[in-house]
């Protein structure tokens, strides 16, 4: 089960998108308003959207991203290439469907 509202992940998902340093900043701020849980369920999405993980092994990604949380999820996050793909991809293997989510935000 995901831990994070898929709404918050779109939102991030458009956010990373964008190039400006205002949108960089309100991405530190919503990582830095999730709890633990949302950040290790963010992180574990973002791995089965790379290939690191499938959609099966979720719940084991999320104790690994819990354990491993070495970094700021910000730092380790923004670093990411292809964090709006990774995610989106994430969300697909999941089988979750966000497209209510994405009209809302366009």
């Amino acid at each position: 089960m995901l831990e994070i509202a898929p709404a918050k992940v779109v939102e991030i998902i458009f956010l990373s998108r964008e190039t400006t340093a205002s949108a960089e900043a309100e991405l530190r701020g919503l990582f830095a308003a999730m709890n633990v849980d949302e950040r290790a369920h963010l992180t574990a999405l973002a791995w089965v959207g790379r290939g690191t993980y499938t959609a099966d092994e979720f719940g084991q990604a999320v104790v690994v991203a819990e354990v491993e949380a070495s970094a700021p999820t910000a730092e380790y996050l923004l670093g990411m290439t292809d964090l709006a793909e990774n995610l989106e991809a994430g969300l697909e293997a999941m089988g979750i469907d966000v497209t209510g989510e994405e009209e809302d935000l366009l």
